[in-house]
Order: C-alpha cells, then sequence, then structure tokens
C-alpha cells in the first residue's frame, strides 16, 4: 500500500504574500501528520519564495514521521541540508523565473558531480531521492551515482490535455516505475497530482510513495487541513 507525503511549501506562499506569520506550515504539517501523513515535505529554495530556514529548522525538530526536503544541489542549501539532517533530500531542478519545478533533474548530464554530493548526504546517514522524468537514460543515471530513491516526475500525465496523451505519459510513469524497482532504486512519484488523477496511478504497484501539496493545501483552504489529508490518503490507499 503506497505511503503519501504532504509538500506544506503553499502553506508558506500565502503567508509570505503579506510577509506575515501565519498560515504556519510548521503548524499545517503537524495537522497533515494528525490526519495520517506519512511524512513532510519542504522545498528551501534558493530565493526563499516560501519556506523559510526558520521553519526547516523547526520541522526538523518537530515533525514526527519523515521529513523530505527538496534543494537544489547548491552549496549553500547542502551545507544547511546538511546541519539540520532532514531524514531524506530530495535533489530537484531550480531555476528562479519558474512558478513551480517544471521537469526532471538531468542526472545523466551531471553524473559526476552529482555522484560527490550523494556520498556527502549518505555518509551522513541522510537518504537521498532524485526527481527525474521518467526516462530509462535518467534512471539509469540515477543508480550509477547510486541514490536510494527516485521521484518520477508525473507533470505531464498530469497537464496532458487529450486521453490519448494522458494514455501515452501514463505508460512512461509505469514503464519507469518498473524499471526503477528492477535497478533496486525505491519509487516515489508526484508532480501535479490531485484528488482526480491520482487514482490511476495508484494502480502501479512499484510507486511506493506519492509526494503531493498543491492540491491538498487548496483544497485545505477550503475544508481543514485534516480533512484534505485524509481525503487525498483514501484516494491514495483505496
Amino acid at each position: 500500500m503506497a505511503r503519501l507525503s504532504v509538500n506544506v511549501d503553499h502553506v508558506a506562499t500565502v503567508r509570505q504574500a503579506r510577509l506575515a506569520k501565519e498560515p504556519d506550515p510548521v503548524t499545517a504539517a503537524a495537522l497533515a501528520e494528525l490526519a495520517g501523513a506519512h511524512g513532510i515535505i519542504v522545498h528551501l529554495r534558493e530565493d526563499r519564495r516560501h519556506i523559510q530556514d526558520r521553519d526547516l529548522r523547526i520541522l526538523a525538530q518537530t515533525v514526527k514521521t519523515h521529513l523530505n526536503l527538496e534543494m537544489a544541489a547548491e552549496e549553500e542549501i547542502i551545507r544547511i541540508a546538511l546541519d539540520v539532517r532532514p531524514q531524506m533530500v530530495t535533489f530537484v531542478p531550480e531555476r528562479r523565473q519558474e512558478l513551480t519545478t517544471e521537469g526532471g533533474l538531468d542526472v545523466k548530464g551531471q553524473e559526476a558531480r552529482l555522484r560527490g554530493v550523494v556520498e556527502r548526504f549518505q555518509q551522513a546517514g541522510i537518504k537521498v531521492s532524485l526527481f527525474v522524468d521518467p526516462d530509462p537514460d535518467q534512471l539509469q543515471s540515477a543508480r550509477r551515482v547510486g541514490a536510494d530513491v527516485v521521484e518520477i516526475h508525473t507533470g505531464r500525465y498530469a497537464d496532458a490535455s487529450t486521453p490519448e496523451e494522458r494514455d501515452r505519459e501514463f505508460q512512461r510513469i509505469r514503464d519507469a516505475a518498473v524499471l526503477a524497482s528492477q535497478l533496486g532504486l525505491e519509487v516515489h512519484a508526484g508532480h501535479g497530482l490531485d484528488y482526480r488523477n491520482i487514482e490511476r496511478l495508484t494502480t502501479i504497484g512499484e510507486i511506493q510513495e506519492f509526494s503531493i501539496g498543491h492540491s491538498i493545501v487548496a483544497r485545505a483552504v477550503l475544508v481543514g487541513m485534516e480533512r484534505a489529508v485524509r481525503e487525498m490518503l483514501e484516494k491514495v490507499q483505496g
């Protein structure tokens, strides 16, 4: 049965819109855990557009399940992560002009550099995940650099505008999940998933965890965080 990790970045987005003290992503994370979430995710971006250093440090002390820090493989953030020591880090591409992460990490194009970064975290006892497109070459590269986990980018599936395109992207995700599992990688999936499009992906048995943020936070604005998380858990776990 797949797990659900909840990304609380966009709780911080609302807060930062007014540079206020609330809503607090730390409180949102606690409510998500109370509702049954298996983990909490935050992305400490270089531009600090939502999650702040303060948030990360408090979450590292208060999360009771599993804290996953999404991050760019940049030295400033690497040093912070090694100091805070979340249970897992997920390396993602990061461009300052983007609204959200737009695609998977090019592991194949930077294997030597990433191998060294992965080793630094694993030596500190921190699990390493790489956010990658459902591409066989990227998965093979993820295995070569020593990653523990791959999170398959589901954005193109989520954004598909026709049934044919959605079917094609679903097949790519399924094939990638099977290959990643065969390579000995733990398989996660996320990006753009919501209460409607998640159900089909739950039929892919190799996916062990789903990472979902925006749709849960958006629903939580209307019905509350605990109910929003419970409703997504019902979708993920059937």
